[in-house]
């Protein structure tokens, strides 16, 4: 009787045969991926200006055009592991300025060395963060309103603050302090790199942000907890996720980076204007959208985030270098932008559908 009965597969072979028909076809995983749109973009704004501007094909161009990335790129990897937590910042733009200008008058007025005073620029940008997220737990408010609230206050903080004590709208000019020269080779400096002659060491450090803060969001636990929390905050912490941790964390890390993005725009001049800063939180959040983060959280990647800077600063350099009136260049951002969301939702249609 046992005799007439098939033979059972071996379970190994049993195993791959249904790991195979599990697996994905190549243009499915494509269409899943949140920086798909943001790809396209930028290899057609990459063709436009390659075809129409001679002197943006030149080396030492295309070293301004990643510079010109690097400078929203690095603000817009904090935003956007924000954003994919289901929350924004619009207090970011002068946060950075808020800690340019702290290193400055510290450094200046306390007499102190620049590391040290851009240590206490680090302790005020990570409070400003942790403010941002601590009200916003606590109070249940949306981050629009806790951010918007930020950001005017920061802006009559760093106008009026400077001026009590400087009597200008200019914070003081630390060139010749202690550490500027340390100081600048790490957050302003040039790098030689081949073809491109050199580059801000802002595009390197834009680089290891990236690669690091998408290491964190595809690799660890942390992660895990930053995609869970955007997309449902209440179901991520029944299951045990802190989702107060999170929220404020990456409110903070948005602090830290406007941190080193303040101490590259003092490092790179010595000094800071008090009136910077405003308008520039909607960049930021511009390239995250545009590289497939969702205003509602729980999608997104910084890869894509650094594709949408990448294509901000294609696009501003882009129009110099091909001889239009520079007055377009927020017009195209905004058309890109509007475009960008079109397409990064058809994407998610198709890949719903597949």
């Amino acid at each position: 009787m046992a005799s007439t009965l098939a033979p059972r597969p071996a379970p190994a072979a049993t195993t791959e045969k249904e790991l195979r028909a599990g697996r994905r076809p190549l243009l499915n995983r494509l269409l899943s991926r949140p920086e798909l749109g943001s790809l396209i973009g930028a290899v057609a704004v990459f063709a436009v200006f390659f075809a129409m501007a001679p002197t943006f094909r030149q080396g030492d161009s295309f070293a301004t055009v990643l510079y010109a990335s690097s400078v929203v790129g690095i603000m817009a990897v904090g935003v956007a592991l924000l954003m994919i937590g289901g929350e924004f910042d619009l207090s970011a733009g002068v946060a950075v300025v808020t800690a340019a200008l702290t290193a400055g008058m510290a450094g200046y007025y306390l007499n102190l060395n620049v590391w040290a005073a851009a240590g206490i620029a680090l302790l005020a940008a990570l409070a400003i963060g942790f403010a941002n997220g601590a009200i916003l737990v606590r109070t249940k408010l949306p981050s629009f309103l806790v951010t918007l609230s930020m950001f005017l206050m920061l802006q009559g903080l760093n106008i009026a603050v400077t001026k009590l004590v400087t009597g200008s709208v200019s914070g003081p000019n630390i060139s010749d302090m202690d550490g500027y020269a340390s100081a600048r080779a790490v957050f302003a400096s040039f790098v030689p790199v081949p073809v491109l002659g050199s580059v801000r060491i802002t595009v390197v450090w834009w680089l290891v942000f990236v690669a690091l803060a998408t290491w964190v969001l595809m690799r660890t636990r942390v992660g895990n907890w930053i995609f869970a929390v955007g997309g449902n905050a209440e179901s991520a912490r029944a299951v045990g996720v802190p989702v107060t941790r999170v929220k404020i964390g990456l409110f903070m890390t948005v602090g830290f980076f406007a941190w080193f993005s303040g101490m590259h725009l003092l490092m790179a001049s010595g000094r800071q204007q008090s009136g910077e800063g405003v308008g520039m939180e909607l960049l930021y959040i511009m390239a995250a959208v545009v590289g497939g983060c969702l205003l509602t959280g729980g999608f997104g990647s910084v890869i894509g985030a650094a594709i949408g800077a990448f294509i901000y600063g294609m696009t501003t350099m882009g129009i110099v270098y091909a001889g239009w009136d520079n007055n377009w260049v927020m017009f195209f951002v905004g058309a890109m932008l509007l475009l960008a969301v079109v397409v990064n939702a058809w994407v998610r249609r198709q890949a719903s559908k597949r």
